[in-house]
């Protein structure tokens, strides 16, 4: 159980390394998405291009956009664990017959 413990702590080490190396690495710099950086190549290259739709609502600011994303990602990593550990516990159930 003891292994098991370490394996955890070592593990999270490992992504609190993971994440803030970048931010060390590149201090100065701005994380801005791929949205952001395809609009601005887009316009680079041809000016006048027209979007296809506009978006049906639009945030009122920054931090609802990132709340709701953050919503988005939340639901979705619990349905993915949600359906692993279903697996795992019906390859448990099937081990013990």
């Amino acid at each position: 159980m003891k292994q098991l413990g370490k394996k955890n702590l070592l593990l999270l080490l490992l992504a609190i390394a993971i994440i803030i190396t970048p931010l060390i690495i590149k201090r100065d710099s701005e994380f801005e998405g791929a949205d952001g950086q395809a609009e601005g190549v887009i316009e680079e290259i041809s000016p006048d291009y027209e979007p296809w739709f506009e978006s049906i609502w639009e945030p009122p600011s920054g931090e609802i956009e990132s709340l709701l994303f953050s919503l988005q990602v939340a639901i979705g990593a619990g349905a993915i664990g949600y359906i692993f550990g279903g697996l795992k516990e019906k390859r448990k159930i099937a081990a013990n017959r």
